[in-house]
């Protein structure tokens, strides 16, 4: 297949690349490095070092003999999307190209609009790129779970079955996202649904969990093939978080009582259910949600299974929630769909959270101590809405 990833300088879009592509697909990447741009904004750096873009996809060339062709532009921009479309001539594009956190986009009035601006004028426009070029071409765009937010039901993978008064209907499952990030995808999840309706395209919306690690079997050939690595309280995840911090004889910090669950899911498994979704394409004018992610645990879980595996002295300390959201809740989420077209899941355990160590070791001299606590509050107060933190 000849397959584009949108955002492939990214966290998931590179080694997502890389894995279609050594699985012999024609892959083609598309960023505007934005993404290398919020270190600099935050004052912060991927723990690992990342090569250069086009150092990337040389050193890959030369080592598979495989080439990966190279975009460089914004969603935003029309036109370029559109030319980017037709010249690759794709038949499945893989859409990481978003803004992807919470706290990033609920710092002030600027940084949230700028991130629905962002991520929903980007998907648009993908969309209509894709409805007049090809309509076949099979859209596989990354959501997350926290579309869903934390319902007091169970949550099932996309649409609902409700009976109201005495009738049923299919519906898509409610949602009651928790930031102006999440927001923006279910923005994206009810744009891309009408476009399949309406214009008979074919999509699959992936709602995935928490991804944690840095290595998969591609990205493990030569240091400059490396993921990014990200720790800090605005887009680290909070297992790779607290795995830093336990390395560094830090305090694990769990926000409020720690009884927050999500779903959580391996790069590993994450670049394979890419390829999963790519090789086995929605039907046309179907609107197709998977939930992407492995096992659930609550934040507090996590703190004590990294307790429990670090081989040094560890501790957890709760501070308060900068955050607004339910901390004692109900969550059960269905995740069957990837499960059933063949995914075989890597589990969070000892041996996974070692090598995690390991690479947080060797490059611990790289970690900024101030950017692993929150600074981004949820609650606004008139002063800062605009401007403040």
């Amino acid at each position: 297949m000849r397959i584009l990833v949108l955002g492939g300088d990214g966290y998931l879009g590179w080694p997502s690349a890389l894995h279609l592509s050594a699985r012999g697909h024609d892959v083609g990447i598309a960023d505007n490095f934005v993404r290398r741009a919020y270190d600099l904004e935050l004052g912060v750096e991927s723990l690992v070092p990342i090569a250069s873009p086009t150092e990337r996809i040389r050193v890959w060339r030369e080592l598979t003999d495989r080439e990966i062709a190279l975009f460089h532009g914004d969603l935003t921009d029309a036109a370029f999307t559109h030319r980017m479309v037709e010249e690759f001539r794709p038949d499945a594009v893989v859409h990481f190209a978003e803004q992807r956190s919470a706290p990033y986009s609920m710092i002030d009035q600027h940084h949230a609009v700028y991130t629905q601006h962002n991520n929903v004028v980007g998907t648009l426009n993908l969309l209509y790129a894709i409805a007049d070029i090809n309509p076949d071409i099979h859209l596989v765009k990354l959501g997350t779970m926290g579309e869903y937010g934390t319902p007091n039901i169970d949550i099932e993978e996309g649409w609902i079955d409700i009976t109201h008064k005495g009738r049923t209907d299919r519906v898509l499952y409610p949602k009651r996202p928790g930031s102006f990030y999440h927001l923006s995808k279910v923005h994206d999840s009810h744009n891309i649904e009408f476009a399949c309706r309406i214009w008979g395209l074919r999509a699959t919306d992936l709602n995935q969990g928490v991804v944690y690690g840095q290595e998969t079997d591609e990205t493990s050939l030569d240091t400059r093939l490396a993921t990014r690595f990200d720790y800090d309280a605005v887009f680290g995840t909070v297992l790779n978080r607290m795995a830093i911090q336990a390395v560094l004889g830090e305090p694990l910090t769990v926000y409020g009582q720690g009884g927050q669950v999500r779903g959580f899911i391996n790069l590993v498994d994450t670049v394979e259910c890419i390829r999963i979704s790519c090789e086995n394409p929605a039907d046309q004018g179907e609107f197709r949600v998977f939930n992407q992610f492995t096992e659930q645990m609550s934040v507090r879980d996590i703190a004590e299974t990294v307790c429990r595996v670090y081989p040094g002295r560890c501790r957890v300390e709760m501070i308060d929630n900068p955050r607004v959201e339910a901390e004692d809740h109900y969550y059960r989420a269905a995740h069957t769909g990837l499960l059933e077209l063949g995914l075989m899941p890597h589990l969070l355990s000892d041996t996974l959270l070692g090598s995690m160590f390991g690479i947080i070791d060797r490059h611990r001299d790289r970690v900024n101590l101030d950017a692993l606590l929150p600074e981004v509050r949820w609650r606004k107060t008139a002063a800062n809405l605009v401007s403040g933190r």
